[in-house]
Order: structure tokens, then sequence, then C-alpha cells
């Protein structure tokens, strides 16, 4: 287990289980995104997100911030009011190494919001290890709640009572204090006096760096349903996770050498209040989350892209997805036209 999930500058962070499948919504729609840029709550400073929505317009593939993305930018948004998901990615990371499961997604009839997190990104790593970002990140995602309600092209076309959250690596971790779960920073602690050697989470022995004392873990009471993929998750023992009483869906794999599926995803299956459903993929390592990589990232980058022997990446994905569309229809609810009002487009 780690506590920084590593990654290279463009990249963030089947199975032999058997799980019976609900039909996931069809995908009738293609994708279009539009740039948000909004406030960091806690600077003022601007950050970034991407908002990939459905659209009937007929779109292309693209490159958006170095991803060849099926995308149109700023495309007509399809009629309805679909429910919102918010995508938090692992430390160090971008939101992006995660398109296809995006776009897929949004196929689906969700709005997906792709957040870079200030500070901790692939291009920005100044708050790594600090309680800004631990606390900083969920009000991120609060603040893009918000964004995406306020913006003009956007709010018409979402439903404020169907938001869930997407968390990979440490984004579970922020996903989880986003539903109500209060981090326990001695439970670090003591996991670096146990495990020293695991160098990325015990650094300075465990020890986060106290860099504001005016920040506390802060639910979002509209976050209804999340999705947790590889979650970061050692902090929160049995009674820190009382108030997470979100529909939870969770994936892992069992050979996981950056976050230990047992110490994490495992042990927080057993004990959230609320059962969640829990997957566990035979084989697979931390990565296998990321979208499937190309010849060229391949080469670039091996072991982001390398997968475990009899792991099928894109095999994977294709049952993720489906049982994710499944899952967000049932805890949320799918697109509604009621109370749809006519916008220019």
């Amino acid at each position: 287990m780690v506590r920084f999930c590593a990654s290279t500058l463009w990249l963030l962070g089947l199975s032999f289980f058997s799980v019976q499948l609900l039909a996931a919504p069809a995908s009738h729609y293609s994708v279009g995104y539009h740039r948000l840029t909004f406030a960091d709550p806690l600077d003022g400073q601007a950050m970034q997100a991407y908002a990939f929505y459905p659209t009937q317009a007929r779109v292309h593939a693209g490159l958006v911030d170095g991803y060849d993305i099926a995308a149109g930018e700023d495309s007509p948004i399809a009629l309805g009011r679909f429910p919102v998901l918010m995508l938090s990615h692992g430390n160090n990371g971008t939101p992006l190494a995660l398109h296809d499961l995006i776009t897929t997604i949004a196929r689906q009839g969700f709005v997906v919001v792709a957040v870079l997190h200030p500070g901790d990104n692939y291009l920005d790593q100044s708050r790594l290890g600090t309680l800004s970002n631990l606390y900083g990140r969920p009000l991120q995602i609060s603040a893009a709640i918000t964004a995406v309600l306020a913006e003009p092209m956007l709010s018409p076309f979402v439903n404020v009572g169907q938001v869930g959250v997407i968390g990979y690596s440490a984004g579970g971790e922020t996903a989880l204090i986003l539903s109500g779960a209060q981090p326990d920073l001695q439970r670090l602690r003591d996991y670096c006096a146990q495990y020293p050697s695991d160098q990325d989470a015990c650094k300075a022995h465990g020890e986060l760096v106290a860099d504001r004392d005016d920040l506390a873990p802060q639910a979002d009471p509209r976050v209804r349903a999340l999705l947790l993929m590889a979650p970061l998750s050692l902090m929160f023992g049995r009674h820190t996770l009382e108030d997470v009483n979100v529909p939870t869906l969770i994936y892992a794999g069992d050979h996981d050498q950056l976050v230990a599926y047992d110490k994490n995803a495992g042990a927080l299956a057993r004990k959230l209040p609320r059962h969640p459903q829990y997957r566990l993929l035979a084989g697979a390592g931390h990565f296998v989350f990321l979208a499937p990589c190309s010849a060229e990232q391949a080469a670039r980058a091996p072991a982001l892209c390398a997968d475990g022997e009899g792991v099928d990446r894109v095999s994977i994905h294709k049952s993720l997805v489906s049982e994710a569309g499944t899952f967000f229809s049932q805890a949320l609810g799918t697109a509604s036209r009621a109370g749809l009002q006519t916008a220019d487009q």
C-alpha cells in the first residue's frame, strides 16, 4: 500500500471472477465535452475540469490534453436532465488517463465531470503529503459540482438530485470523505510503525504536513452514490465510516502492488455500514483501471500499461462500465425530460 500513487507525467493511476450483471443503459449517444474553469476553494486560484456529456451530434476522435478521445468540444447536449458523476483521480495523476471509462459511461446517459486536482496532478505535486490535500480534494469536487450547476451550457441538462462520485486510488479516499467518512490520522501512523519499508506511504513516518489548521473533512450531501476503483482507504476505521450510507460499488485487483487490497478495498468492504458491492479482480494490478494503452504508450510507460498473465484490460473495462452504468442508474435514477426547458444550443 502506498500513500502516494505513482504515475508518469501523462498518466494517472479478465479477472476470473464471475458476477451476474443486469443490462446497462443503452449506449445510444455520442460524447461532447466542455471545459470548466472555477476557483480552487483552497486559494482562489483557477482550477480546471472537463464535463463530458451525451450528444446526438456526430463527433470525431481528437486530442484532449494529449489523449486521443472520441468527443466533440462544445457539441450540443442531448435533450434531457442527466445524472452527474464527478471523477477524482489518483495522486500525481490526471482524470483523462481514465478517458475510456469516462466516455463510455457518458454514452450511457451521464454527465461525467473529470476534475484536475490542483497541487496533486501530473504537472504539480506541491500539496502532496499535506493536510490541505487530504481535506482540500473533497472541497474541490464540491466546488466542481457547484460550477456545473452554475454553468449556463450545462445546468439546464443536469439533475442536482442525481450526483455520484467515481474515485480512483487516492480519489477513493476523496469520495469517501465526500460521503461522510472521517480520516483517522493515527491509523496511518500505526500502519507506518508496522510497515516502515513502505516508503511511499510512510514518508515522514506517516505524518502529514499540517500546512492548514482551518480545514477539516467536509461531506457533501449532494453525493448519493460511489464507484471506487483501487481505493486508498487505509485511514478509515469502522467508527469513522458510520456516516457513509450511500450505495457503493468497489473494484480492486488482488495483485495491486501500490494500494494493497487487503488493507484498503477489502477492509473497506467489510467496514462500511451499508454493505457495498465488491469485485476483486484476479491477477489485476493497480493500473488496470487506466485506459488500455496504445503501442506507443506501452513503449513509453510499460509499468502502467503491462498487465499480469491472463489479465485482459479491455474485457475488464467492458464489464466494469456495464456494471457501473447499471449501478448508477439504480442508485441515482436515469435521465429525465421532466421539467426540461428548451434552451438555445
